[in-house]
């Protein structure tokens, strides 16, 4: 009977053990957070909101930067997969870029998250993709800087936009021309940019009011678009007589914004969308709701709205602390 009684104990054990062992696996979760660049802030800032999410969900966190390429993207995955990694967050390269990701992580049983870029059109394999609400903020946008440009004594509006193989662009450019349909503005001219800098921005502002110096606004939409459109504007003394608006947000255009130098701000939570798409990609391992799409409101912040405290809330999730003041 001792005998019996012992190997009942040991197989007792033995249970406990495996379950011990399911829940220790649980709570080490890795999380891969593939960028398309690191070279890039915004990019820096999601990875700081997957990196401290992860953290706080008790997951260990791998971090990888495909270098703005489809194929080192798609080897970062097989490399991450390899790793043994049990949950994907991703900023694509570009939309076009994603039905090889997306197949080869069904074919591992790998959530994956979005962030800032969402899939191409017609996929559907993902755990969730967080980005923000490009096209409300797109329409949002165009009427602002039209009006802006209205108030300046024109209708004619240049555009520095992200690159159009990216389904946040596509959406912010349908909202922004369907604005200007709709409010009597010209979107004379759009410039896409390749390496999302600010000497490139540059450049291609000048580009803008070499070609049509009767325009009253730029549009922007990303961070840098608006930096380099300030120091053109700056250069040719054309502050105030050009309205600047833009998307994302950073320490440089906020200071630019209570300067007066940009009009319109409408902030991106690139934190948010790290924390958001790490919380996404939990859930599906522990079996709890996930939300499939979730854009992200685009709020705007003006010289006079931008130390309220909605707004002040609102930036401590577009970029973290070390980036600079808020």
């Amino acid at each position: 009977m001792r005998s019996k009684f012992k190997c009942l104990l040991a197989a007792a054990a033995a249970t406990l053990l495996v379950a011990g062992g399911g829940a220790r696996a649980a709570d080490t979760y890795t999380v891969a957070y593939i960028a398309p660049s690191l070279d890039i802030s915004y990019w820096q800032w999601v990875a700081y909101g997957v990196k401290t999410e992860a953290a706080k969900l008790g997951m260990k966190y791998l971090e990888m930067t495909s270098e703005n390429s489809p194929s080192t993207q798609m080897n970062n995955i097989r490399t991450a997969v390899t790793r043994g990694v049990n949950a994907v967050v991703i900023g694509p390269v570009s939309s076009t870029s994603t039905p090889p990701v997306l197949r080869f992580l069904k074919g591992h049983n790998i959530p994956v998250a979005f962030t800032g870029i969402g899939p191409a059109p017609g996929q559907t394999d993902y755990t969730s993709s967080v980005t923000a609400n490009n096209y409300e903020t797109g329409v949002a946008e165009g009427k602002f800087i039209c009006d802006a440009a209205k108030q300046l004594g024109g209708n004619k509006i240049g555009m520095l936009s992200l690159p159009q193989d990216r389904e946040n662009a596509q959406k912010y450019l349908k909202g922004a021309k369907e604005a200007f349909k709709a409010e009597g503005c010209d979107l004379v001219q759009i410039l896409q940019t390749h390496g999302l800098t600010v000497t490139e921005a540059v450049a291609q502002a000048n580009d803008l009011l070499t070609a049509h110096p009767d325009i009253k606004g730029i549009y922007g939409m990303y961070d840098e678009a608006a930096t380099g459109a300030v120091k053109a504007l700056q250069t040719r003394g054309l502050i105030g007589k050009i309205a600047v608006a833009t998307a994302d947000g950073s320490p440089t255009t906020i200071k630019l914004l209570r300067d007066g130098a940009i009009q319109g701000l409408f902030l991106q939570e690139a934190v948010g969308q790290g924390v958001d798409a790490t919380q996404q990609v939990y859930n599906a391992l522990t079996g709890k709701p996930v939300t499939k799409d979730l854009p992200l409101s685009e709020p705007l912040a003006t010289k006079a709205t931008i130390d309220s405290p909605e707004t002040q809330a609102k930036i401590k999730r577009v970029y973290p602390p070390s980036a600079g003041a808020f």
